[in-house]
C-alpha cells in the first residue's frame, strides 16, 4: 500500500467509534466515541488536540457520553482526527465489516477493490481475498455503513453484499457447466478444421459457417469478459477480462474483415477458431478454478456443520425441544446418545464418552462424567448426559474456533503484499507489450495478420489470476487443515513467520507438565507403602486441598480401600490432625514434625533427593502413644506424556528448545535432563519472562514462546510467534498467534511443520504463477505460441495453482507412535 497505507495501518492498531452526520453544507460533522477519558482535564486535552487539526472549525467533547462532536471543512482529513485522538493518549473504537465480492477475476481486481474501499472516508484498513471472494474492512465505529461500502465497490465495477447475506458456504451450483459445454460444442468443428490443416488434409469449413459458430461464443458465452473488462476500463484500470476481450476481439475482428474483403478460393486464413477456442478454454479454466476454490471453504463448512439446530432442555423436570439458538446460560440440556452437544457446559448427571476429533484433533473418545466440562459440537457416544450451559452463541468454543479460522483465512500474508504490487502494474505492462508486438511485427514484416495474432497470444496468455490465487488459496488450505488437527492459526502472518522459528521457549507448569500436583513418591518408614497411602488418604477424606485431591486420586488408582476418619482438624500453615482406625495421625510439613518431636533421620536422604528434584513433601506421623514417623509423601507436577516427544521432534526439525521457569536451578535441571532440553532459564520471575524472550530474540533467532497462563501473556506477545495451549487461560489464547486445542506439547512441532509445508507451497505456487507469464509472454510475442495454446496455458495456470494449493489439505501430523 505504500507509505501512505503504512501510516494508515499504524494508526488503526490503536483506533476506532465514529458516527457520521451527512453534511448539508461544505462543513462536515463527525461524532467520535473517545475511550479512556476519566476527568474534565481529559476532555480539555482531547478538545485541544482536535482543534489543532487543520480544517477543524469546532470540537466539543462530552465526558458523560464519551463522545466528541467535530465540525470540519469538506476537504479536511478524517485520518488526522483519529491520529489526533491517539496522539493525545486516548483511543477511538473501531468496527469490522465483512463483504462478499462478486466479479473479481484476478489479482489486479483485488488491488482495485482494496484501493476503492480505502478511499471511503472512515475506512481504516481493507483486505480482499480472491480465493474466498471476500473483503474484511476495518472502519471507525459508526462512521461507515455497509451500504456505503457496497456503493463504492459497485462504482469500481464489482458487486458486493454484506457477508451475513452471502452464502459463503453454499453448495456448488448444479448447472454452472452448461456455458462451457455449449462453447465446446460450437468450437469443436473449428478445432477439427484446425487439426485437419495441421495434418495436411485439404478441408475447411466455409467462412460463413465459421462466422456462425464463432459469433455466439464470442458475444454471448463470452459476454462476461466484455462486461467485466468494460467495468475495469471505465474506472481507468485493467484486468484479466480486459485482456481476454481485447485479444479474442482482435482475432475475431481480423477474421470478419478478411471474410468481408475477400471471396472465392483465395480467401486468407481466418482466425475464428482462435477466438472461439480461447474463450472456451478460459471458460473451462474458470469453471474448474471455481470448483477447486469451493474446496478451500471445507474447513469452515465442516465446523459450521457441528452446530445442531435443536436441543433438548429440561425445565421443571420436563424435557422440551427448542432451537439451539434459544438456549441461555444456566439451562440444563439433555444430550442423548448419538447427539451433538449443542452448548459449552458442565456435566451435572450421567457418564459417557465424547468424540471431539473435529474440534481438537483428538483421535480417541474422551470420557466425561459429573463435573467435567464439555464442548459444543462434540458427539455423545453411549450415555445420557445432563449438561448445565456455561456458554452459548458467539462465546462458545466452537464459535470462537470458527471465528479464528475465518480471521486467518481473511488475512493477507506478508508475502502477498509483494504480489499485489506486481499485479497492480501487470495489466498495463502486458498491454504495452502486446502493442509493441503488433507494431514492431507490422513494421518488420509489412503485413498485419501475423503480428496481430502474436499480440492476441500475448494478451491471452498474460493472466494475473494465478498470482492472485496462489497465496490466499494456500493460506486457506493450511489454516483449514490445521484446524482439523487441533492447530488454530490466528492470522496468516503467524503461519508465515512460524516456518523460520529457530528457538522454541516453553513455560513449564501446565505446558510441559500437567499443571496440577500428583503423588510422585511414597516412602514408608517400615516399608509398608500401601499402608502409608491408606492412612494418609483416609485422613484427607473430604478435603478440597489440591494435595489432598492428589492423594485421593492416587488411592483410587491403586485400588486402596479408605478407612473412616474422625476428628479431622486443620492445623493452619502446618497440616492436619485426624483419627484413623484408632490411631492419632498428624499429616503436614517438616515444621509440624519438629514441633511434635518426630525423628525424620531415617528418611532424610530420600527427602533431600526429592526436594532437589522440585517435589513438595508431606510427612505422616502416628502420635497415639509417642510420636513416630510413618512415612513421607512427595508431590510434584509430573511431565506430560508427550513432552519428551515434543522436544525430540523439534530437535529433528533443527530447532533449539529452551525452558523458562521460576523453579530453582536444581529442579529445572532435573526436568531439562528428563526431556532433553537444550537450555534452561531457571528462577525467572513471571514479570521477567518477556524480557527473557526478548533476550533470546536478541541473539538473532526467530523465537516461538509456548505457554498457557495469564503470566505467560507478555512473553507470548514478546515472541515472534506466540503459541498458547487452549487448556490454559483465555488471555494467553487471545495474545498468541497460534492456539493448540489440546494440551499436547507435541502439537508445537506439528504447527512448525505445517507452517514450513505451507510456506514452501506458497513459494512454489508463486514460482509457477510467475513462470507461466515470464516464459509464455516472450514466446507469444515472438510468434512461437499459438493463441489457442496460449489460452489453454492461461486457463490451466490458475487451475494448476489452485489444485496444487489444495493438495495441502492432505497434510497429516506425524503419528505419535511413529515419531
Amino acid at each position: 500500500m505504500g507509505e501512505k497505507g503504512s501510516r494508515r495501518s499504524a494508526v488503526t492498531n490503536t483506533l476506532p467509534n465514529i458516527t457520521a452526520v451527512p453534511p448539508a453544507s461544505p462543513v462536515q460533522q463527525w461524532r467520535l466515541g473517545v475511550a479512556g477519558m476519566t476527568c474534565a482535564s481529559c476532555v480539555a486535552r482531547v478538545e485541544k488536540a482536535l482543534i489543532r487539526v487543520p480544517g477543524v472549525t469546532a470540537a466539543n467533547v462530552n465526558l458523560a457520553s464519551e463522545a466528541a462532536t467535530v465540525e470540519l471543512e469538506a476537504n479536511a482529513s478524517l485520518a488526522a482526527l483519529l491520529q489526533a485522538v491517539v496522539g493525545a493518549g486516548y483511543r477511538v473504537k473501531e468496527d469490522q465489516l465483512d463483504l462478499a465480492i462478486a466479479g473479481m477475476t484476478c489479482a489486479s481486481c483485488v488491488g482495485r477493490v482494496e484501493k476503492t474501499l480505502l478511499k471511503v472516508p472512515g475506512v481504516l484498513a481493507a483486505t480482499v481475498n480472491l480465493a474466498s471472494e471476500a473483503a474484511r474492512v476495518r472502519v471507525a465505529a459508526g462512521a461507515v455503513s455497509t451500504a456505503a461500502l457496497i456503493q463504492a465497490v459497485a462504482a469500481a465495477g464489482y458487486e458486493a453484499r454484506a457477508a451475513a447475506a452471502a452464502v459463503a458456504v453454499a453448495a456448488p451450483p448444479r448447472h454452472d457447466w452448461w456455458p462451457v459445454a455449449l462453447a465446446a460444442v460450437l468450437s469443436l468443428p473449428l478445432v477439427a478444421q484446425m487439426l485437419a490443416a495441421l495434418l495436411g488434409v485439404q478441408w475447411s469449413l466455409p467462412g460463413w459457417v465459421q462466422l456462425l459458430l464463432a459469433t455466439p461464443v464470442q458475444f454471448w458465452l463470452g459476454a462476461r469478459f466484455y462486461r467485466a473488462g468494460w467495468r475495469a476500463l471505465r474506472v481507468g484500470s485493467g484486468n484479466m477480462d480486459l485482456l481476454v476481450a481485447l485479444g479474442t476481439s482482435a482475432g475475431y475482428g481480423l477474421s470478419v474483415y478478411q471474410l468481408a474483403a475477400h471471396s472465392g478460393p483465395g480467401i486468407p486464413h481466418l482466425y475464428f477458431e482462435a477466438s472461439a477456442v480461447v474463450i472456451t478454454l478460459v471458460l473451462l479454466g474458470k469453471w474448474l478454478e471455481a470448483r477447486a476454490k469451493r474446496h478451500t471453504g471445507d474447513a469452515i463448512r465442516a465446523l459450521q456443520a457441528l452446530r445442531p439446530d435443536t436441543a433438548h432442555v429440561r425445565r421443571d423436570g420436563v424435557d422440551y425441544e427448542v432451537p439451539a439458538s434459544a438456549l441461555v446460560v444456566g439451562d440444563l440440556v439433555v444430550v442423548r446418545p448419538g447427539e451433538r452437544v449443542p452448548v459449552d457446559g458442565v456435566v451435572r448427571a450421567g457418564r459417557s464418552h465424547l468424540d471431539v476429533s473435529l474440534l481438537t484433533g483428538e483421535s480417541l473418545p474422551v470420557a466425561k462424567g459429573d463435573g467435567d466440562p464439555v464442548t459444543g459440537g462434540s458427539i455423545n457416544a453411549e450415555g445420557l448426559l445432563l449438561v448445565e450451559t456455561t456458554a452459548v452463541g458467539a462465546e462458545s468454543t466452537l464459535s470462537r474456533i470458527i471465528r479464528l479460522v475465518e480471521n486467518a483465512q481473511a488475512a493477507k500474508a506478508p508475502i502477498q503484499r509483494l504480489v499485489d504490487r506486481v499485479s497492480a502494474a501487470f495489466v498495463p505492462v502486458v498491454l504495452v507489450i502486446a502493442a509493441m508486438t503488433l507494431l514492431i511485427g507490422w513494421w518488420v514484416t509489412g503485413e498485419i495478420a501475423g503480428p496481430l495474432i502474436n499480440a492476441v497470444a500475448v494478451l491471452v496468455i498474460a493472466c494475473p489470476c494465478a498470482l492472485g490465487l496462489a497465496t490466499p488459496t494456500v493460506i486457506m488450505a493450511g489454516t483449514g487443515v490445521g484446524a482439523r488437527h487441533g492447530i488454530l492459526i490466528k492470522d496468516a502472518e503467524a503461519l508465515e513467520i512460524a516456518h523460520r522459528v529457530g528457538v522454541v521457549a516453553f513455560d513449564k507448569t501446565g505446558t510441559l507438565t500437567q499443571g496440577k500436583p500428583q503423588v510422585t513418591a511414597l516412602e514408608a518408614a517400615d516399608g509398608d507403602t500401601p499402608g502409608l497411602l491408606r492412612l494418609a488418604a483416609s485422613a484427607q477424606t473430604g478435603s478440597e486441598h489440591p494435595l489432598a485431591q492428589a492423594l485421593l486420586d492416587k488411592a483410587r488408582q491403586e485400588g486402596v480401600t479408605l478407612l473412616p476418619a474422625s476428628s479431622v482438624t486443620a492445623l493452619p500453615g502446618r497440616g492436619l490432625a485426624a483419627g484413623v482406625a484408632g490411631r492419632e495421625l498428624r499429616l503436614g510439613s517438616s515444621r509440624l514434625m519438629q514441633e511434635l518431636g518426630v525423628d525424620l533421620s531415617s528418611l532424610s536422604a530420600s527427602a533431600s533427593a526429592l526436594t532437589q528434584d522440585g517435589n513438595t513433601l508431606s510427612w505422616l506421623a502416628d502420635v497415639t502413644a509417642r510420636p513416630a514417623l510413618v512415612g513421607l509423601i512427595a508431590f510434584g507436577d509430573v511431565l506430560k506424556p508427550s513432552a519428551q516427544l515434543a522436544v525430540a521432534r523439534l530437535r529433528e526439525l533443527g530447532i533449539r528448545t529452551v525452558m523458562i521457569t521460576g523453579d530453582n536451578q536444581g529442579a529445572a535441571a532435573s526436568v531439562a535432563a528428563a526431556l532433553g532440553l537444550d537450555e534452561v532459564r531457571a528462577e525467572v520471575l513471571p514479570g521477567d519472562k518477556a524480557a527473557t524472550v526478548q533476550a533470546l530474540r536478541a541473539e538473532g533467532a526467530v523465537v516461538a514462546m509456548v505457554g498457557d497462563g495469564i503470566n505467560d501473556a507478555p512473553a507470548l506477545a514478546a515472541a515472534d510467534v506466540g503459541i498458547a495451549m487452549a487448556t490454559g487461560t483465555d488471555v494467553a489464547m487471545h495474545t498468541a498467534g497460534i492456539t493448540l486445542m489440546r494440551g499436547d506439547p507435541a502439537l508445537v512441532a506439528d504447527a512448525v511443520a505445517l507452517s514450513r509445508r505451507t510456506y514452501q507451497r506458497i513459494l512454489k505456487s508463486l514460482f509457477w504463477a510467475f513462470v507461466y507469464n515470464l516464459v509464455g509472454i516472450p514466446l507469444a510475442a515472438f510468434g512461437l505460441l499459438n493463441p489457442v495454446v496460449a489460452g489453454a496455458a492461461m486457463a490451466m495456470s490458475s487451475v494448476s495453482v489452485v489444485t496444487y494449493a489444495l493438495l495441502l489439505r492432505r497434510w497429516q501430523p506425524t503419528p505419535r507412535e511413529l515419531a
